[in-house]
């Protein structure tokens, strides 16, 4: 199937585990290989027939839009939370009338992956099924990944369903910050300020939130540290 046309691009964070890197540069443009992590991603949608990408911006606002502003593909739209950093779930509800009606991508601008044989993003678009599915989460494999300093989020079943991690357990695979939603959670909410992660939660627990494996190795590029160990990496892969 075709896919998304439309993006969501999370750019508003404060890169807090990012310091001191971040005290004078917003982390979506920490480069990592000599190109800002916000790049990797929009590249990545561009090659794959997505229209546009609304970024958020807050923190250090200026010099995103001053990044992005001879991006051509995809067309950048800029949802500008200033006044208020209205996280991940309240960003994604102010850009509604942006996103439209039709199923997004969702992207964080903290990580990126060297695809496998096959586009990530189109084997997501390939395998979305809105009938079964409120969303479908891009998931690697902890282990090999590079950068994961937390015991996992999601187990997986082998139809794909994903369940939240049992916080006693590891679980094998995190999320990437990658996916496909449905606009329609967010119409009628009546906070402006929310998280995203309980919507995911709601829909694991209903039997409707799916994972797709990451063919490829992902970066998670958290902390000061960690841009070398991906550099390291990205000299033993193809981008």
């Amino acid at each position: 199937m075709t896919g998304p046309k439309t993006a969501f691009v999370f750019a508003a964070g404060l890169g807090t585990r990012m310091r001191p890197l971040t005290d004078t540069k917003p982390k979506p443009l920490i480069e990592v290989a000599n190109r800002a992590l916000i790049d990797y991603s929009l590249d990545r949608f561009a090659e794959n027939g997505v229209e546009k990408a609304i970024v958020n911006v807050h923190y250090l606002a200026d010099q995103i839009e001053a990044h992005l502003k001879g991006r051509e593909r995809p067309r950048i739209v800029i949802s500008n939370e200033r006044e208020k950093l209205l996280d991940q779930g309240g960003g994604i509800k102010k850009a509604l009338p942006e996103i439209g009606g039709e199923p997004f991508y969702v992207c964080n601008t903290d990580a990126f992956w060297v695809e496998g044989p096959r586009s990530n993003l189109a084997r997501l678009a390939a395998a979305w099924d809105p009938e079964r599915m409120d969303a479908m989460l891009l998931v690697a494999p902890g282990a090999g990944s590079i950068g994961v300093d937390w015991p996992g989020d999601f187990d997986m079943a082998p139809d794909g369903r994903l369940s939240r991690r049992d916080p006693q357990k590891v679980a094998p695979f995190v999320y990437t910050g990658v996916g496909i939603l449905k606009p329609e959670w967010f119409e009628g909410v009546q906070e402006d300020v929310f998280r995203l992660a309980p919507y995911f939660w709601r829909a694991a627990e209903a039997g409707r939130l799916f994972g797709l494996r990451l063919d490829g190795l992902w970066l998670h590029v958290g902390r000061p540290e960690t841009i070398a160990e991906a550099e390291a990496a990205m000299d033993k892969s193809v981008l």
